[in-house]
C-alpha cells in the first residue's frame, strides 16, 4: 500500500514529492516522458515586481523567502546548482516612466525590492538613455536541471516510473485507489494543462496561455543580471541568452511559430545594442487560471483524489510554498488557503454534473 500516487513530474509534482518523501511517506511518481511539459521549457524566472507598474507579486513577502530556502536545500540534497538569484534591470522608456517608477519605489512595501541607482555601465549592450532601476529579489531556477536531478533521486529510491497515465485506469474500492495493480491511499494529479482535458478536474476554470522563447548567441554579452523591458533577457552560459516571452490565448499547441519569433525580435531590436544569432525557439503552455490563483484540493466526489495545479507563469515561487501547505494539510496539520482551495469552484462541478432541468 502506497500513501501517494503523484501523476506528473513537472515542477509541481516534483516539489510535492520531495516534501512527502522527506516525511517518510511511501510515494510513487508516474510520469509520461513522451508527453510535452511546460516545466521543461519554462525560463524559470521569478520576480517580486511585475508589469509596467511594478506591481508587487501576490504574497511576495512570504513566497520568495520560502522558495529560496526550499531550492537551496534542494541543491544540497540533489548535488546540483539550479537556483540563481539575480537582480532584474528595468530600463526607463521615458522621463515620465522614470518619474513614475521612482514614485512607486518610494512606497514602503516596494522599496525593499528596488535599487534606484544601479551601475548603468554594467548594461553596456542595453539601450537605456533615460537610465533604469534594478529589482532585487529576482532570479531564475534552472527547471530542467532541477527536474532531471530530482528524477535521478526518485529513481534511486524506486519512487518513479515512466509510464502513460489514463484516468480510466483508476479503480476505487474498500482498500483505497488502485492503479496498475498497486494500491494507494491518495492520488494527486499534477499534470499541468493536460488536466483541462480530463473528466476528473476538467470542470475547473483553466485559462491556459501559450508562451514562446528564443535562445540567442550574443557575442561578448557579459551582462550577468536579467534585463526586463517588455520582454526579458536571461543570461545563461557564456554568450547564450534566453529572450521571452510571448503570451497568447489561442492556438494552444506546443508548436513554435514565425509570428512568435517576429514578436520577440521586434521587442528585442530596440533593447539590445549589439547583434545576435537565434539558435533555438521553444514553446510551452502555462496552466493558468482565470482568477490567477492555483488550483489545490480534494475532488468533491472522489475519495482520495487531489489536484495540485494552476500555477501559471509564477510556478517557481508559488509551488514550493503551496506544496508545503498541501503536505501539511494532508497530514492534518493545516487548512488550505481559501484563495487556492478548489472548493471555491465546487459550484462548477455540481452545475456540470447535476444540471437543472
Amino acid at each position: 500500500m502506497y500513501d501517494y500516487l503523484i501523476v506528473g513530474q513537472g515542477i509541481a509534482g516534483t516539489s510535492l514529492a520531495h516534501l512527502l518523501l522527506e516525511e517518510h511517506r511511501k510515494v510513487l511518481i508516474v510520469n509520461d516522458e513522451s508527453q510535452p511539459s511546460s516545466s521543461r521549457v519554462a525560463a524559470g524566472i521569478f520576480n517580486p515586481l511585475t508589469g509596467k507598474k511594478l506591481v508587487k507579486t501576490w504574497m511576495a513577502d512570504e513566497l520568495f523567502p520560502y522558495a529560496a530556502t526550499f531550492y537551496r536545500a534542494g541543491e544540497r540534497k540533489l548535488g546540483a546548482l539550479f537556483y540563481h538569484p539575480l537582480n532584474s534591470f528595468r530600463p526607463y522608456r521615458s522621463v515620465a516612466e522614470q518619474n513614475d517608477y521612482l514614485a512607486l519605489a518610494a512606497d514602503a512595501s516596494v522599496a525593499a525590492y528596488v535599487e534606484t541607482n544601479p551601475d548603468l555601465a554594467a548594461y553596456h549592450h542595453i539601450h537605456h538613455p533615460f537610465g533604469g532601476l534594478e529589482v532585487l529579489g529576482s532570479g531564475w531556477v534552472d527547471i530542467p536541471l532541477y527536474l532531471e536531478a530530482s528524477r535521478r533521486c526518485f529513481q534511486r529510491t524506486d519512487s518513479y516510473v515512466n509510464a502513460a497515465f489514463r484516468e480510466e485506469d483508476l479503480r476505487w474500492d474498500e482498500a483505497g485507489i488502485s492503479w496498475q495493480g498497486l494500491t494507494f491511499k491518495n492520488v494527486i494529479l499534477c499534470q499541468g494543462v493536460l488536466a483541462r482535458d480530463q473528466s476528473f478536474f476538467g470542470w475547473l476554470p483553466f485559462h491556459p496561455v501559450k508562451g514562446q522563447v528564443l535562445d540567442l548567441r550574443v557575442t561578448d554579452y557579459g551582462i550577468r543580471n536579467i534585463v526586463n523591458q517588455g520582454i526579458f533577457l536571461l543570461p545563461r552560459q557564456q554568450d547564450m541568452v534566453r529572450a521571452g516571452a510571448t503570451y497568447t490565448w489561442h492556438d494552444l499547441d506546443w508548436e513554435v511559430t514565425e509570428d512568435g519569433r517576429q514578436y520577440l525580435e521586434d521587442k528585442l531590436r530596440p533593447l539590445l545594442k549589439t547583434g545576435y544569432q537565434v539558435t533555438g525557439q521553444q514553446a510551452g503552455i502555462r496552466p493558468s487560471v482565470k482568477d490567477r490563483r492555483p488550483l489545490i484540493g480534494r475532488h468533491p466526489d472522489r475519495p482520495g483524489l487531489w489536484i495540485f495545479n494552476g500555477f501559471g507563469s509564477k510556478g517557481v515561487t508559488l509551488v514550493p510554498f503551496f506544496a508545503r501547505q498541501l503536505a501539511d494539510h494532508l497530514s492534518g496539520e493545516k487548512e488550505l488557503d481559501p484563495a487556492v482551495n478548489i472548493e471555491r469552484y465546487f459550484s462548477l462541478f455540481y452545475q456540470s454534473n447535476f444540471p437543472k432541468h
